[in-house]
């Protein structure tokens, strides 16, 4: 990494006499992530580290805020299981994803889009579009797809991608545009007021989709976002001998099926199942009678955000497409590894929104506090950078959305009822910038790592340079863009 450390200011002459390789013969933005990628290699923690130290912090933070040492420690406790369910769930996402993609018709079709693209950083676009692309309709789809596109570029070595650059732009589905799509959660609890506490319901009424995710301001903000989100990845993506490719990193790239009998082995009876599609079809044929009734008797878009729908889906589908039992478990087999760091960090993600939700001082907690604060300080020309704002810091902590939501509605939205700021547009400031803190967060990076056998610090230099661009980008659209809507009162059920 030498050459990509190398400090600049050399004069124009000079840099142009530099040897192929060295710093003056790369862009501005790709000089960035490079640098910052250099950073975060050498300094950016383990995710499992990260998430133990905001542990640490919330945990002091609460302590200042008057809690006690045992308050708060059973805070951690109480809260550490908290997502047990949802740990489960991601879990299975990545699982799923992998067996669907990994089985001959769709590793079929990964490999001829993996075709497409011509050069390196030509590939490094495909994969950021196609992320963010698929988040608007489906994180789960975005998230792991988005993976295994990168692993079939990989593979290819005419290209000479670079395999760090290519995993940041696959996750840009959730550091961009995911929360401003179909699968909002929390677009989708105001939408529907059987989900609702009555708490929100109250104060919000029901806001249908017309009035956040399909507002024509929220459009042109997801728009915008996936310009410049693809322009910075083809921008910033090195080339040449600055690129490191997956089998510069030492990745394995190995996706192929499960080997065949030796010629002439005889299986055994018991083996018969295995190799059978009778169970298969079973499975699935119960299987696929279910989502047709979810579909059937529910909102296809509201359907297939629910993860259990999500899964199950992809764990027939991808059942289905490896036709027998034996070969489906060998592609589970061997995406269990990436589910290791979902398994062991999430709950201490639970922890922490558990301190800084349950550990209260006069009925006040840490998270109260943060947001009282903002919302004392804002008014109606400043409500949606600050909320904004505010969102964004919390979601470093909480990484949640339908969660986080749930929690902080209720004086968000009491807020912009004061001040008169149009409802569904606060539910698009919390969601845009909720989106924010994911691109450093390794919370919803885990999945993806998993199946790339990355670390986040491989990633993160080029996710940061994403969020210096995104931060002031996305506070002046919430801003600029509120100010074209007029207040609209609660409508009730």
């Amino acid at each position: 990494m030498s050459s990509t450390t190398k400090s600049g200011g050399l004069p124009a002459r000079q840099s142009e006499q530099q040897p192929p390789g060295s710093d003056g013969d790369i862009g501005l933005l790709t000089r960035l992530g490079l640098r910052f990628t250099a950073w975060a290699e050498k300094w950016f923690p383990d995710a499992f580290v990260f998430a133990a130290l905001a542990v640490a912090v919330v945990s002091i933070a609460a302590m200042i805020n008057g809690s006690s040492p045992v308050a708060v420690s059973k805070a951690f406790g109480d809260g550490f299981w908290s997502l047990i369910v949802f740990t489960m769930q991601m879990a299975l996402v990545a699982i799923g994803g992998y067996a669907v993609a990994t089985s001959p018709p769709a590793a079929r079709l990964i490999a001829r889009l993996a075709a497409i693209p011509r050069t390196g950083r030509s590939a490094v676009g495909y994969v950021a579009a196609i992320s963010m692309i698929l988040s608007l309709f489906n994180w789960g789809v975005s998230l792991i797809f988005s993976a295994l596109y990168a692993r079939a570029l990989a593979r290819r070595e005419d290209l000479r991608m670079d395999y760090r650059a290519a995993g940041a732009a696959a996750y840009l589905g959730l550091g961009a545009t995911w929360a401003l799509g179909i699968s909002s959660s929390a677009a989708q609890l105001q939408a529907n007021p059987g989900s609702l506490p009555k708490s929100i319901l109250d104060i919000t009424g029901v806001i249908p989709f017309s009035e956040t995710i399909f507002l024509w301001q929220s459009l042109v903000m997801a728009l915008v976002l996936i310009v410049v989100s693809i322009a910075i990845s083809l921008w910033s993506a090195p080339k040449g001998q600055h690129a490191k490719t997956a089998q510069d990193l030492g990745v394995s790239l190995d996706d192929a099926p499960p080997a065949a009998a030796e010629p002439g082995a005889k299986p055994r009876p018991g083996e018969f199942f295995e190799r059978s599609p009778l169970l298969t079809l079973l499975l699935c044929a119960l299987g696929f009678g279910w989502l047709v009734q979810e579909f059937m008797t529910k909102n296809p878009m509201v359907a297939i955000s629910g993860l259990n729908t999500y899964n199950l889906m992809f764990l027939m589908i991808g059942l289905l497409l490896h036709w027998r039992p034996r070969n489906f478990l060998a592609s589970v087999a061997k995406a269990v590894p990436s589910t290791v760091g979902v398994i062991i960090q999430f709950p201490l993600y639970g922890a922490i929104a558990s301190i800084m939700t349950s550990t209260p001082v006069g009925g006040v907690s840490l998270s109260d506090r943060i947001a009282h604060l903002f919302v004392s300080i804002s008014n109606t020309e400043t409500f949606a950078v600050v909320m904004g704002a505010y969102s964004a810091i919390l979601g470093f902590f909480i990484p949640s959305g339908g969660g986080k939501w749930i929690i902080e509605a209720p004086y968000v939205m009491q807020a912009a009822n004061d001040l008169q700021v149009h409802l569904g547009w606060a539910v698009q400031v919390y969601n845009a910038a909720e989106a924010l803190p994911n691109l450093i967060n390794p919370f919803w990076m885990l999945p993806l790592l998993g199946v790339l056998c990355l670390k986040a610090r491989d990633i993160v230099g080029f996710t940061f340079l994403q969020l210096i661009v995104h931060t002031p980008l996305v506070l002046f659209m919430l801003w600029f863009l509120g100010r074209t809507l007029t207040y609209v009162p609660p409508v009730m059920p």
